[in-house]
């Protein structure tokens, strides 16, 4: 008889066990932690130090884990010895998913500075916004990303960058990163504190600009950690088949790194996950599920992790039967729900590969409910359960616990979770409380722990694992000189769950093409927050008595009207 999931957590997390729960205080409030749990990121790095093997694969370039390690301690010295980066300070890095973004990451945490992983998608404004707020003193970047920074309106950046792969000859003041390495220079010694500051992830802003998600060396580490117990669980209840191990053993866990380094997925499980677990990442420059299909045969991928769409994205390729990805364990990730007929195609279309899917945030260094397996096939709507080591309830509006059942919204506690938002005490408070996250999504929970999800309290929107807040969109288009009033909000979209569409009126006199309007925000914000689709009226927009905009009615009516 199968394993019960607790039967399963209680052997992972006995007593002695790698796993094992306790107890201690941490930033003020007492917290289950892991009893083991490493004093900083660079333990981490340093059992890394022991693997020869290919760790990087990106396109045609294979980097083994010591030309990594190398290049990371040459960065950690450069930092410290040429750029006088000092404990606490911050440092961006500007840049698409590179070999080079891994190396500066562990560069950065390990010599005690806070790292702040930039959007790559970003625009100019968004840029030099993190960058200001964070107060980083040095930024790591690509090309494109130096070029954006530079279109900035006073053309400076009050920050060194530093550019890595550059192709041509760069401003003065700009520092190429290969000419500024040493050679033989290797990792400054630096003591570093369980709860000091790690990493600042921005994430999108209720009010218009993106917040500062702050979170220590504990923290992420915590979430390493939950992550590696989790998976304990699932290959206790579902060991793997020994007649369905091919020929050659089991292949080496390889992750496909298809989702960017900066969203905490890639980060924190993927590529973080790949350092405690011996496994290699392949990195692909680029989104092309054909590609994709090709890489997973070629270097035996065995976790595919991304968001739906690139799921569905695999599935819908062209290439997809006559490749071969019998290599495949996992199929699945985060960022948005999964829909019920995408678990059950992944798990009738792949030999080996079975669904998956994690609900976590920014917030909680992606770390939360998981569903696998058999679990996810038998309960196709829930986002699953955690380990012991995270708590969750949901609560009525004013805080109180509700019973198993009723739907609230769901709170989260874990030694995962950040310490607060950059800079912003009153976000903090408002989203921390007494130790617990809210998370702003409504949901319940079912008397065997599965969470459930079923709508968000936020004003918010999905699309292909990009949260983008309506209001942030809305600012910008109010910027323009013919809106008189705009209200943003999702509408279905069958490959990435939510796409933006809004609803413009008009100011008296004035005309407005839906194009222009499409092409003024892209000047402002990232393409993915430019709403797909533009009605433009010139009556004022519903509203109720209290005189918010019913942006309900609005989706409604689109969607009866297309």
């Amino acid at each position: 008889m199968a394993m019960s999931f607790k039967e399963a957590c209680d052997a992972v997390c006995a007593p002695g066990s790698m796993f094992e729960i306790t107890e201690a205080e941490v930033l003020g409030q007492t917290s289950k932690v892991f009893a083991g749990t490493p004093p900083n990121i660079r333990a981490l790095f340093a059992l890394a130090a022991g693997r020869s093997d290919d760790f990087i694969v990106f396109e045609e370039e294979r980097w083994a884990m010591p030309r990594v390690l190398e290049l990371a301690g040459q960065i950690g010295h450069l930092l410290v010895n040429d750029l006088g980066v000092e404990k606490g300070d911050r440092v961006a890095i500007a840049m698409r998913n590179y070999p080079e973004w891994i190396a500066a990451f562990v560069a950065i945490t390990s010599v005690g500075a806070v790292v702040v992983p930039m959007n790559a998608w970003w625009v100019t404004d968004e840029l030099v916004f993190a960058i200001e707020d964070s107060g980083s003193k040095v930024v790591i970047a690509d090309e494109e990303r130096l070029a954006r920074m530079q279109a900035a309106d006073d053309g400076a950046i009050d920050a060194t960058v530093v550019v890595a792969r550059p192709s041509t000859t760069l401003p003065d003041g700009v520092v190429s990163l290969d000419a500024a390495l040493t050679d033989g220079a290797t990792m400054p010694e630096i003591d570093i504190e369980p709860d000091e500051d790690m990493t600042i992830l921005y994430t999108s802003g209720t009010t218009g600009r993106p917040k500062g998600a702050v979170s220590t060396h504990r923290a992420v580490i915590s979430a390493l950690l939950a992550f590696a117990a989790r998976a304990a669980v699932s290959s206790l209840r579902e060991p793997e088949d020994p007649d369905t191990v091919e020929e050659g053993g089991k292949p080496q866990t390889a992750f496909m790194l298809c989702v960017p380094l900066f969203h905490v997925t890639g980060l924190v499980p993927v590529m973080l996950g790949s350092f405690v677990s011996g496994a290699k990442l392949v990195m692909t420059y680029k989104w092309e599920p054909n590609r994709a299909l090709e890489l997973i045969e070629q270097e035996r991928v065995t976790n595919f992790v991304g968001v739906p769409t690139m799921s569905w994205d695999l599935l819908e390729a062209e290439t997809f039967a006559e490749r071969d990805t019998s290599s495949l364990r996992s199929v699945g990730g985060g960022g948005a729900p999964m829909p019920p007929e995408l678990v059950k195609r992944i798990d009738d279309n792949f030999q080996r590969g079975r669904p998956g899917l994690g609900y976590g945030m920014t917030e909680t260094n992606a770390y939360g409910p998981q569903n696998a397996g058999d679990d996810f096939i038998n309960n196709p709507k829930s986002t699953g359960r955690p380990v012991p080591i995270m708590d969750v309830r949901v609560t009525d509006p004013m805080g109180n616990v509700l019973p198993i059942g009723e739907t609230g919204e769901i709170w989260f506690k874990s030694p995962s979770l950040i310490r607060g938002y950059w800079n912003r005490p009153e976000a903090t408070a408002e989203t921390i409380v007494d130790g617990w996250l809210r998370s702003g999504d409504i949901g319940h929970l079912d008397d065997e722990g599965f969470v459930y999800v079923s709508d968000r309290a936020k004003d918010m929107i999905l699309r292909g694992g990009e949260n983008i807040y309506c209001a942030e969109v809305e600012a910008a288009i109010y910027e323009h000189p013919s809106v008189y009033e705009a209200a943003v909000y999702g509408i279905p979209d069958e490959r990435l769950g939510e796409e933006l569409a809004c609803h413009v009126m008009v100011k008296e006199g004035e005309t407005l093409d839906a194009g222009d309007l499409q092409q003024f925000v892209g000047e402002r914000l990232a393409k993915f927050k430019v709403p797909t689709t533009v009605t433009i009226v010139t009556e004022q927009l519903p509203r109720n008595a209290s005189g918010k905009i019913l942006k309900r009615d609005l989706r409604d009516t689109f969607l009866a009207d297309n």
